[in-house]
């Protein structure tokens, strides 16, 4: 079953780029010739300085919402599907203990690697891979993101990937990298089409998709589990690309594309007559809405990274985090 839901919702030197395409146009207009529109100009970004200095703004936000477990912290420095996820864990974090986080460590991200792509319109975005002081020996991999020159940077996509895994992206010769268009043809699958293919692939199998933990693996210890006795597992795997949660793409240096995407998920826990329906975890038991007398359904969102080979090929999974956002019983 698919069907799309969407679950709630420069610097300087740009700035006076922009003005001075404006002015540009204006002149033109008057004299009669072609006007030019600054909005399809196409400018770096963000300044690698810019860039940096977000990073920073986001670590001590998610650091400070993290250690009170209050959503309402770094709310404005997050979006799309981070901002799913993470608002639901605070949530829950908060439920479970009011005074704050008590196992609190803050967040450290070193050897931060700025990509930048050069494009025209908006949203303009860029991409930060880090190591990060949790989670083992992984790369914390950040999608900041803006719709126009008065909005605060915020993060997206934040997914980890293992060392050896980010790609060498393609970049001009003063260093800006490449954004792939959504419907763009000359890839495995299209940006705009990930979502629902692998919604398509997780239910149905196929092709479109490499082995591995998130793809042929997810299947099968979805398998393992509805085979369990006493307790029926149901599945519904969904797109979701309205908004913030649209794909984004950097062009990679041998000719495919790093894509960030966004899928929806339910899974829905009914037992037996006479048996109890478990519960994961406390956080989950927080985020609970009315009493589980029979099953339980768990909604989710995704945010997935994928290598996507130019031309054919199978699409290959580097990323994925899913956080449960709400649970209903019944």
């Amino acid at each position: 079953m698919t069907r799309e839901r969407s679950p709630r919702r420069p610097r300087r030197r740009d700035r006076n780029a922009l003005i001075a395409a404006a002015l540009t146009a204006l002149s033109l207009t008057v004299s009669g010739c072609v006007v030019v529109h600054g909005e399809r100009e196409v400018l770096p970004a963000a300044t690698r300085a810019e860039a940096v200095k977000a990073v920073t703004a986001f670590t001590d936000a998610y650091n400070k919402a993290d250690k009170a477990y209050d959503s309402s912290v770094d709310a404005p420095y997050v979006t799309g599907a981070l901002a799913a996820i993470d608002s639901a864990r605070l949530r829950a974090g908060h439920v479970n203990s009011p005074s704050g986080n008590p196992a609190h460590t803050p967040l450290t991200l070193t050897d931060v690697k700025i990509t930048i792509p050069k494009k025209a319109g908006w949203p303009r975005w860029f991409v930060a891979d880090a190591r990060g002081n949790k989670g083992g020996d992984v790369r914390w991999v950040l999608v900041f993101t803006r719709g126009d020159l008065g909005e605060r940077w915020r993060v997206a996509y934040l997914t980890l990937m293992a060392p050896g895994t980010v790609p060498e992206f393609e970049k001009d010769a003063d260093g800006w990298a490449e954004a792939v268009p959504a419907d763009s043809p000359e890839l495995a699958v299209r940006p705009d089409a990930l979502s629902k293919t692998y919604a398509a692939y997780l239910k149905n199998g196929g092709k479109a998709f490499a082995d591995g933990r998130d793809t042929s693996g997810l299947r099968a210890a979805r398998k393992k589990e509805a085979e369990k006795p006493g307790l029926v597992r149901q599945f519904i795997d969904e797109p979701l690309t309205h908004g913030a949660y649209a794909p984004l793409a950097l062009r990679t240096a041998d000719g495919g594309a790093l894509v960030f995407f966004t899928t929806h998920h339910y899974e829905k826990r009914t037992a037996a007559t006479g048996a109890t329906v478990p519960i994961p975890n406390k956080d989950v038991r927080a985020l609970i809405k009315g009493e589980v007398k029979q099953s339980l359904t768990m909604e989710s969102v995704a945010n997935e990274v994928v290598l996507d080979p130019a031309g054919d090929g199978p699409v290959r999974m580097l990323g994925r985090v899913q956080g449960l956002t709400s649970a209903q019983g019944a």
